[in-house]
Parts: structure tokens; sequence; C-alpha cells
């Protein structure tokens, strides 16, 4: 247990020091974290880790797949279903087929065992893609994209992958059947996740505690993934589904302090399990290396590399025909969604990079079949799995900045950026004459005071005054104006020290106070990290 501890705070220490760097650099933290680990997997003298592939199954991912569809906006989902569609079923199916093609003519593999590495490698991870994508200022519509597909494609692969290993371990597979068994895992576990969704959200509401709703909060990935996956299913689409109804109904249900708490709370963890499932990604370097050995290093070799390389070319042969094909096969589909920009398609294509749950799935492949004979191939899988990973997340994600800028793609991120900023300050404006007209009315029903109309109608014309007529002075003045308030900020917090020291209040008084100041500090930073005018 000792050990456990000691080996935890390192990592926790290594991940601190790679976030610097990274941030000095200007790099993707998770590129860096798979560096780092296995740099550190083979350090003399430091024990090998070995990932449990249900650590990461059934702990680590329910949380991240719960977050990102919380995070996700319906409206964006749904009217962008299409291409995530065809991008979270569509391209892993036909990565799957293309890669067990590859390994079954080229390098004579069984069906099964080589449909087992298809599954296993099919489906791309989108944490260090997307963290590149938005500090360059990609268009929004790339990221939803991206982001979506994510969300669904595990589930795909995870359920190829759960086929492919039973006709390994039975010989026996029946394609009608398991299109049926698929389309019912589909359709049963989006309406399980929407039910705990609903659930959740109902149970959150009667709680009125934050600390409580954050609990639940935190318990509802978990209860949403491991029942279908107990029962067959991959208990991905339902997460989903509970994430994506939570963010579309949980605005009118959730409180203000419990979703200001709650998004600290969700940050941090999200934060530390990316971290975390990046840098024992890398520390699996040591141990799938010695696990391979005893294989020939041509056929080790080679059977990575015919890997990597179907993955990569196989999502280049899909994004381009499944982006402007539906458009030039059906005129309304066009004529609602013009044809992007080939080089917008060209980044989605090239942002195929592999993660953790490929190395999961790998590391899950059982050890025997029925009758105890060995699982074929298993440790090859293993390793051609985790070259994958690194040639993907490593090797396109550290080129990604680099082609996109060798690209040099339409500026409709900023173009897109602008109207959204511009939409927003008109919102705002919107919903103060809406606030006006609902205090007008108060007033009439309820016979209020004069002097409170005019008080709250005083800080209704100051925030009017906050919000710019003009888009690129309203910037300009809001960067100088949140500069000073954060200047106040800070002389106010220090003289609030004085009164403390002085024995003018207590450390209760002064912690309420600081609250107070903290919350308009972190609403501030807020703003300038989104460049949003008050």
């Amino acid at each position: 247990m000792t050990a456990a501890i000691q080996l935890i705070l390192f990592l926790l220490a290594v991940l601190a020091l790679v976030a610097i760097i990274a941030q000095r650099l200007k790099l993707a933290p998770s590129i860096l974290l798979v560096i780092a680990g296995i740099a550190i997997a083979f350090v003399p003298g430091l024990p090998s880790v070995e990932l449990a592939p249900d650590l990461v199954l059934l702990v680590l991912l329910p949380p991240l797949i719960y977050s990102a569809g919380v995070s996700m906006s319906w409206r964006e989902f749904c009217f962008n279903l299409r291409p995530i569609t065809l991008l979270a079923f569509g391209a892993v199916i036909f990565t799957t087929v293309a890669v067990a093609a590859a390994l079954h003519h080229l390098l004579g593999w069984p069906w099964s065992v080589a449909f087992v590495l298809g599954a296993i490698v099919s489906p791309p991870d989108v944490v260090a893609p997307l963290a590149i994508a938005r500090r360059l200022g990609l268009p929004r519509r790339l990221l939803v994209v991206l982001e979506g597909e994510g969300l669904a494609n595990d589930a795909t692969a995870l359920i190829l992958y759960r086929f492919a290993v039973v006709a390994v371990s039975t010989g026996m597979f029946s394609a009608p059947t398991a299109a049926g068994t698929f389309a019912l895992i589909v359709v049963g576990e989006i309406i399980y996740g929407v039910g705990i969704g609903w659930l959740s959200l109902r149970l959150r509401h009667w709680a009125q505690n934050p600390r409580v709703e954050i609990t639940l909060s935190l318990m509802t990935p978990f209860l949403a993934f491991w029942v279908p996956h107990h029962v067959g299913g991959s208990g991905v689409l339902a997460t989903v589904a509970a994430g994506l109804y939570v963010s579309w109904n949980g605005p009118r249900l959730i409180s203000a302090s419990t979703r200001l708490q709650g998004i600290f709370f969700w940050d941090l963890i999200i934060y530390l399990i990316e971290g975390f499932v990046f840098l024992i990604t890398g520390l699996q370097a040591r141990t799938i290396i010695e696990k391979a050995q005893s294989f020939p290093v041509a056929e080790v070799l080679t059977a990575t590399a015919i890997t990597a390389a179907i993955v990569i070319v196989a999502r280049f042969v899909w994004v381009f025909p499944a982006t402007y094909g539906p458009r030039w096969l059906v005129p309304a589909i066009r004529r609602r969604d013009p044809y992007p920009h080939w080089k917008w398609v060209f980044i989605i294509a090239f942002t195929g990079v592999r993660g953790v749950v490929s190395l999961a799935a790998a590391l899950a492949i059982p050890l025997t079949i029925e009758g105890g004979a060995a699982f074929p191939q298993r440790d090859l899988i293993l390793f051609a799995t985790f070259g994958v990973i690194i040639v993907t997340l490593v090797g396109q994600g550290l080129m990604l900045p680099t082609v996109i800028r060798w690209l040099d793609p339409p500026e409709d991120g900023d173009a897109e950026h602008r109207a959204e900023r511009q939409a927003e300050l008109e919102a705002r404006n919107e919903a103060i004459h809406a606030a006006r007209q609902h205090l007008d009315r108060l007033a009439t029903e309820r016979g209020l005071n004069e002097e409170i109309v005019a008080f709250l109608n005083a800080r209704h014309d100051q925030r009017e005054r906050l919000i710019p007529s003009d888009l690129d002075d309203g910037m300009a003045a809001m960067r100088i104006r949140n500069d000073l308030r954060l200047e106040l900020i800070s002389a106010e917090r220090d003289f609030l020290y004085e009164l403390l020291r002085s024995g003018r209040i207590t450390d209760e008084s002064r912690r309420r106070l600081e609250r107070d100041l903290d919350l308009e500090e972190a609403a501030i930073l807020a703003r300038r990290e989104g460049e949003t005018p008050l």
C-alpha cells in the first residue's frame, strides 16, 4: 500500500512538471506525458507498471465520456449527427475491415484474429487533437464533429472487439446475428442512458445540496456504464446519452451554487484522469516490449508498420468520400450544408490518433480460448497496438500544428469566433431588456417601492453601458477594464488581510468577503479567456 501511494505521488509530480513544460513549449500535454511515461519505464530500478484493463474501461473511461457528453451542445450534436455518425460508426467499421483484410492477405493471419486487432485500433482518441485544434482557433463545427466522433466511436469499436474475441474463442461467427445484436445494443443503451440522465437530474433537483448533487453527478457515469457493460454491451453509448440528456435538461434543474462548485470539481477530476491515462500509457512500454520478445523482431515490426499504415490511410480513404458523397448524391443535403473546403476535411482525416482505449482493449484480450489453448498472436497484437498509439499520437500529434500551418486553411475560425462573440453581445443586451420588462410587470403587479425599482434599473443601466456597440473597440476597452478590475480586486484583498491581521475582522468574515472577490475574479478571468465582454 505504501509503495502504491508513493507511486501515485510520483506520477502526480510528473504530471504537474510535464504540464508546466508543455505550457512553455505550447504542446499538447498528452503527447509529452506519453513520451515521459516511455522514458520513465526504462529507468533502471523503477518497478514495472502494468495497466489493468478494468481500471481503464470501468473506472477511468466513464467519467471522461460523461463529462464530454455534458460539455457537448445537444443542438450542435444533432445538427452534425450525419458526419458524427459517418465517423463514429462508418469510419470505425471501415478501419476494422481494412486492417483485418491487410493482416489476412499480407501476413496470413486468420480472419478472426485480424478482426480483433482491427477493432482494437479502429477508434481514434480526440483529447490531444482537440487540445491542439482549440489552441489554433479552428472552426467550432470541426471541433464539434471531432468531439462527437470521440463520444461514440469507442462504443462501435468495443462492440466489434467483443464479437471478434468471441469468434476467435469459439470459432463461430454469424454476420446477420452480429448485426442484429449490434442494433439492439445501440438502441438499448441509448434508452437506458436517457433514463439514467433523467433519474440523475431528478435526484439532484430533489437534493438541493451542492455536495450531494456533485456526489450524484460523480455516480451517474458509472451507473450508466457498468450495467450495459456487464450484460454484454459497451456502456459507452449509455454514458454518452446520459451526458447529453443532462447537458440539454440540466440548466433548469441544477442550482447556480452546484454549477459553480461542480465546474471546478469536474475540471480537476478530468484533468487528473486524462493525465494519468496518457502517462500510464507510456509506462507500458517496457512490459509490452518484454512480452513481444517471443516473436521475431521482423514479424513484430512488420505487423506494427502495416497496421499503423492502414489505420492512417483508411481514415483518409473514408473521410473524403463520406464528406462529399452525401452532398453529391442528395441535393437537399448540399443545399442545407454546402461542400466544405478540402483543407478542413484533410485536417479531420489527419486527426486519427489512437489512445488508451485501444491499449486497454488489447490488454483485456483473454489469455486462452475454449479448449485451453493460448489466444493466437495475443502479445503480437498488444505490441502492434502500442506501436500504432505511439506512431499516431506522438507522430501525427506533433505534426498536426505544422500541417495546419502548412495547409493555411481559410480564416473560417476567426470569422466564426467573431460572429459568435457578436451574437453573445446581442444576447446579453436582449436578456437585459427582457429582465427590464419583467421588472416592470412585477412593479405593477406587486406595487413595488419606487426606490427598489430605481435601484434595480440602475443596475441594468450599468450592465447595458458595459456592452459595446462596436465589437473591436469594445474588446479593447474590455481588456483594459478587466485588467483594472483585477488590480482593484487585488488591492481590496490585500486590505482585507490587513484588517484580519489587525484583529478587526475574524477569519470567518474574511473567508465570506474573499469568496465574493474570488467569484468576481473567476468571472473576469473566464471572460478574458473567451474574450467575452461583460
